[in-house]
């Protein structure tokens, strides 16, 4: 068989509900400040699993939502009702 033609697929143990992903959102997004991952763990309402956690702000990386630095993770999303109100305040060039 030719190696070139291998395809590796990573397989996810654990696939995160919606419901997670949106809670880890949110407190991401009430937080104001850079929260480690362990931080980010103690002030989740419910558990997750560590690898989910992970899986889930890779997500939240890759989609622009937030930035993982060496310090901790930052919510950086600007919602688009911020972003009307800014506009709708600007100079118009």
């Amino acid at each position: 068989m030719n190696k070139n033609k291998l395809k590796v697929v990573k397989r996810i143990e654990h696939s995160p509900t919606l419901n997670t992903v949106l809670m880890v959102e949110q407190v991401l997004k009430n937080a104001e400040e850079i929260a480690t991952i362990a931080e980010l763990k103690r002030r989740l309402p419910k558990k997750v699993m560590h690898n989910t956690l992970l899986l889930i702000l890779d997500y939240l990386q890759f989609s622009g939502k937030i930035i993982i630095g060496t310090k901790g993770v930052l919510w950086v999303f600007a919602e688009r009702k911020e972003l009307n109100h800014l506009i709708s305040h600007g100079l118009e060039v």
